[in-house]
């Protein structure tokens, strides 16, 4: 069974920089394509970043330039570095996963999903 368990996230005054993580279990890392979605209250969950096998990135144009995403294979775990956060970033943080080699924008795509992590920014 995979398991996917994030950490950080927080309070964050605008302008401030956060960084979650999500270590997987269960599946080897390799095989798996890694993303970060967001939810607010009453909105669609979005994707927000993912991390193909090897060096491939994409972001949504709504991050893009201010947030990153990276793999570490040794730890098992993808992160995700948020700067300059904005208000309108203000939501919980989802860690995702899919068998396969590319990190696909599409939510119903992924099988393993973590528990969630909320991000507050706020003044």
């Amino acid at each position: 069974q995979v398991h996917l368990v994030e950490s950080g996230g927080g309070l964050v005054q605008p302008g401030g920089s956060l960084r979650v993580s999500c270590t997987i279990s269960g599946r080897a890392f390799d095989d798996t394509a890694m993303a970060w979605f967001r939810q607010t209250p009453g909105k669609e969950r979005e994707f927000v970043a993912g991390a193909d096998w090897g060096t491939t990135t994409r972001y949504s144009d709504s991050v893009k330039g201010r947030f990153t995403i990276s793999r570490d294979s040794a730890k098992n775990t993808v992160l995700l570095q948020m700067n300059n956060l904005q208000p309108e970033d203000t939501a919980v943080y989802y860690c995702a996963g899919r068998p396969g080699l590319v990190a696909v924008t599409a939510d119903s795509e992924y099988d393993s999903w973590g528990q969630g992590t909320q991000v507050t920014v706020s003044s």
